[in-house]
């Protein structure tokens, strides 16, 4: 057995290209995504903050996602426009653990404050009279404050370079994603059960579908992460391959988080009537 093996200090991160036109125009797109990423959260951040309307426990948990999708993905993008275009793109290995704890710990703290998020729904639409008292600030405060190849660092694209035997490191991987990502799909998923069994029961079909349409941006979201989550976290070894393994993780590190605020305040009348008296506010200074 060969003992003089030694940890590397650095990692070398591949990028997304090699071709330097394409360098740029990925350089571009990166950054235009981060700063509507930033934009779009923050303002939604406000938005809930200065309205009276919307001081609800579900945009208490909007506000709380949109902090986490901002923090989300200020550990990853930042350094994927650094390295884009720098000729040194090498990380090391201090630097690499803490991109991939933050990283993981704030996508595990967004699975849960989803599922969250559908228990709330199904506290509102199934449970309507009993609705604050579940819902209470405390209660939300508590939920809120206990959930806490490549690009960036992350861990299947490791486990492929590794040299040693990675199954013991595969085997924590899976429990810790299932019981993370997992558990909070059955809670959303039970939670969804019980509202569309509600819902069923409305007699007009227009307050099915207004009821309904109150769940839609959620599951939109839901879909679009949970979906990408489970493909990355909970494949066998030997189904990776990486070049759909960085298209997957942009989808949920970059995409997902700047399409949040959208796809949450589209629908919403209190939202956009907000953001616009708030832009013609600025306007007129």
């Amino acid at each position: 057995m060969d003992t003089n093996v030694s940890s590397p200090s650095m990692f070398i991160l591949l990028g997304l290209s090699d071709v330097p036109y394409l360098q740029v125009i990925c350089f571009l797109i990166f950054l235009m995504m981060y700063i509507i990423t930033l934009a779009g959260n923050l303002l939604l951040i406000i938005v809930v903050r200065i309205n009276p309307n919307l001081q609800t426990p579900m945009y208490f948990f909007l506000s709380n996602l949109s902090f986490i999708d901002i923090c989300f993905s200020s550990t990853i993008v930042p350094k994927i426009l650094v390295n884009t275009l720098a000729k040194d793109r090498s990380i090391s290995l201090i630097g690499c653990a803490f991109q991939m704890y933050f990283s993981l710990a704030l996508g595990a703290t967004e699975c849960i404050i989803l599922a969250v998020m559908a228990f709330d729904r199904f506290a509102a639409i199934c449970r309507p009279l009993h609705y604050s008292t579940i819902m209470s600030r405390m209660l939300c405060v508590t939920l809120a404050s206990h959930h806490i190849s490549h690009f960036f660092c992350e861990i299947p694209p490791f486990l492929q370079i590794s040299c040693t035997d990675t199954r013991l490191n595969e085997i924590a991987m899976y429990v810790s994603a299932g019981i993370i990502v997992m558990m909070s799909f059955f809670l959303t998923l039970i939670s969804y059960i019980h509202i569309i069994s509600t819902i069923l029961k409305i007699q007009s079909s227009r307050g099915r579908q207004k009821t309904f349409s109150t769940c839609t941006s959620h599951l939109t979201v839901v879909t679009l992460y949970y979906g990408t989550i489970m493909f990355m976290y909970l494949r066998p070894r030997s189904a990776y391959l990486p070049e759909t393994d960085k298209t997957v993780s942009i989808l949920y590190t970059v995409v997902t988080p700047m399409m949040n605020p959208f796809i949450y305040s589209v629908r919403n009348k209190d939202v956009k009537f907000t953001i616009i008296n708030t832009l013609n506010i600025f306007k007129t200074l």
